[in-house]
């Protein structure tokens, strides 16, 4: 009755949605949370009491979104003092007044909507100005770059691990005392550190070869020019930025075991913002391109690291490094082509109200965010839930929900008969514990069980995050999670896979994958001889030029399939890019002839009367040893030399040809050097 003659006081002006008990109430909230723009609610209910519903609002901090007015006949002083030390807005005593419930709703709702409104707009200020200064500062630090010869990629990488690595460091110890305002003013600054080289001539940024002593410590004096630079700021030596940014200029090239420069700091004494900005700096020039050395891969880069041939780092940083390696080359690949926005929950209050004003630009990220989430959830097919200590509740996607015939909220799954026919009593109790044996630094767990799907019995995985209050110690909350089949996981497990190590056109594998087995195979086979030949079409242009480039896809289809006809299960077959390709075999006796067979065979046809035509050139690792990059680049030599001889002929890389290799193998050393100085020696 009560709330019939509340709804029938606000209909005419507002949504209602009515819960007939404080269980019901907290399943609407969760579900409806963001469109709920006041919150009339009794003491006295069945199940959860309105004392306990705040509660409930506080924990999840609904009650930061969601004004609440308590309507009851309990007056007495100390229900009323408790409901305000729980955040209710406002206090209704029944029965009530039409036209006071009217203006008190009113009056709420015009009042959170000016408080959202101007912090909207104080958002969308703020939002601006760290937009202006990052774009400030990366234009800045890109014509270092430019000046450099090198990618503007660096800038970013440098920023997104050094972000990547402090966040890391903070889960793991509390020893550097690092808050996020800390991480964020780092990683802005880590932008600069290359400022000092603005001032280096630009024909030692970009020697190729190798520096000359006298050169060398020119390069070295860009550490202390960006430190000075910093220095002579006349108006902001006090402003944070400025101060950070000077730590890392000076000092990003010092070492932990104070072997670096321009002061020999070690240790701790080298302040943590350098000591992040440095290990950042060397993984991004070892996995780049530089004018005097081909990339590293990732899996090499963190060998050369950990190993410490970069020179001697923190074993903290080290640890962080080991910890999120596998993660660095994703994170780096979404930076290439997206910036890193925050949305904050203050864009959403903007959007619940239509008669705030807020930019379009914040509408349209809130709803471009809400639309991909959305998708996302439809398309992934697997059944996502979210769990909740307090109260016991569990939410579960609508894909979820369908999947198992439970409804979409849950109170007390534990005790539910529905959830019970899904999950056994044993697979419940396991995953619940492997849950609470987590921390708030290692939250994921990976739990297999049985579930029964719609009456079948399936293995199912279930990837989950607990997740922990922010009070000490703190507390398990609850969990988020997904449950995937494993057989369906593994298969779309192996299309990512080969996605990410085969090229799409021809189906061959990529030159990364195509790396890192080479190299392990030879790594493996020590006593083994190999060969490995790289060849392109000869007059493939014209292919595309005359026919168009959907036959020039058909000719590189049809070439590599004829690879594959010609090498051994054992063998290896790749497309390095555009045309080109490589073989890789192991032989035995003479290489020669059976590098013969495999060209003739190659240039015997063509293609819809398209000659195929290739060049070759060949390596064999008897000659230059067992490193990947070595042997590739000397075959690379060797097709050039063929090239430079006519085309369509083979050659095999001799030492003859080795004061003209443009790469030749790296010592360990070297490449210290290289990943220090951004200049390695070129040579045996």
């Amino acid at each position: 009755m009560n709330r019939s003659i509340l709804a029938d006081m606000l209909w005419d002006e507002y949504d209602i949605i009515e819960a007939e008990d404080g269980e019901k109430a907290v399943e609407v909230l969760k579900k409806y949370e963001s469109d709920i723009d006041l919150l009339l609610l009794d003491i006295v209910m069945p199940h959860m009491d309105g004392f306990e519903v705040l509660e409930v609002m506080n924990q999840n901090h609904w009650i930061d979104e969601v004004p609440v007015i308590m309507i009851s006949a309990e007056t007495a002083s100390t229900h009323v003092e408790r409901a305000y030390g729980l955040g209710c807005t406002d206090f209704i005593s029944r029965p009530f007044d039409a036209l006071v419930v009217h203006r008190r709703v009113t009056n709420t709702i015009l009042l959170y909507g000016k408080q959202k409104k101007l912090v909207g707009l104080l958002a969308d200020q703020i939002y601006e100005k760290e937009q202006q200064n990052a774009m400030m500062i990366e234009i800045l630090s890109n014509i270092v770059e430019f000046r450099n010869g090198e990618s503007g990629m660096h800038v970013r990488h440098v920023r997104i691990l050094t972000e990547l690595l402090l966040d890391h460091l903070t889960e793991k110890t509390d020893r550097y005392n690092l808050s996020r305002n800390d991480i964020v003013l780092i990683s802005n600054a880590s932008a600069l550190h290359d400022i000092g080289k603005i001032s280096i001539p630009s024909e030692i940024l970009n020697k190729p070869g190798r520096l000359t002593p006298e050169e060398f410590e020119t390069m070295k004096a860009h550490t202390v020019i960006g430190g000075q630079m910093m220095d002579d700021l006349p108006d902001y030596q006090k402003e944070p930025l400025v101060q950070v940014a000077r730590e890392i200029c000076r000092w990003h090239h010092e070492r932990y075991d104070g072997r670096g420069y321009p002061d020999g700091l070690k240790g701790n004494f080298i302040p943590i913002s350098a000591q992040i900005v440095a290990l950042a700096d060397v993984y991004d020039a070892l996995t780049s391109v530089r004018v005097y050395k081909p990339p590293y891969s990732h899996e090499k880069a963190i060998q050369m690291i950990m190993n410490g041939e970069c020179g001697v780092f923190n074993p903290d940083l080290l640890d962080c490094l080991a910890d999120i390696a596998s993660t660095i080359p994703e994170q780096l690949r979404k930076s290439a082509g997206e910036g890193r926005i925050e949305l904050r929950s203050v864009a959403e209050e903007l959007h619940r109200h239509e008669e705030l004003s807020a930019s379009e630009r914040t509408l349209q990220l809130l709803e471009h965010e809400r639309m991909k989430f959305s998708f996302f959830a439809a398309m992934s097919q697997e059944i996502q839930f979210e769990y909740t200590v307090n109260p016991p509740m569990a939410s579960l996607n609508a894909w979820g929900a369908d999947r198992t015939d439970l409804k979409e909220t849950i109170m007390d799954p534990k005790t539910c008969p529905e959830v019970r026919k899904i999950i056994s009593q044993e697979a419940m109790d396991g995953l619940t514990a492997a849950l609470r044996n987590t921390t708030p630094a290692q939250p994921i767990v990976r739990y297999e069980c049985i579930l029964n799907i719609k009456g079948e019995p399936r293995w199912s995985r279930i990837i989950a995050r607990a997740t922990w209050s922010s009070e000490e110690p703190p507390k398990y909350t609850g969990a988020i999670g997904k449950a995937t089949d494993i057989h369906e996981s593994r298969m779309q497990l192996e299309m990512l896979e080969r996605e990410a190590t085969h090229d799409p056109l021809t189906g061959l594998l990529n030159h990364a994958a195509a790396r890192k087995q080479i190299q392990l195979r030879m790594d493996e086979h020590t006593s083994g001889h190999f060969a490995l030949a790289i060849l392109d079409l000869d007059y493939f242009k014209s292919a595309n030029d005359t026919y168009g480039h959907m036959f020039g896809d058909q000719v590189l289809k049809y070439l590599a399939s004829k690879l594959r006809e010609n090498i051994r299960g054992e063998d290896m077959a790749a497309r390095v890019g555009g045309d080109e390709f490589l073989i890789f075999l192991e032989y035995q006796g003479e290489a020669a002839p059976v590098i013969q067979r495999i060209f003739n065979s190659l240039t015997s046809g063509s293609y819809e009367n398209f000659p195929i035509s290739i060049s070759m050139g060949v390596c064999l690792t008897d000659c230059v040893g067992k490193n990947y990059e070595t042997v590739f680049h000397a075959a690379d030599q060797a097709l050039y030399a063929v090239k430079r001889s006519g085309r369509g002929n083979f050659r095999l890389y001799n030492q003859n040809m080795q004061d003209k290799l443009s790469v030749s193998a790296i010592s360990p050393i070297d490449a210290a050097e290289a990943a220090e100085e951004d200049q390695v020696e070129k040579g045996d």
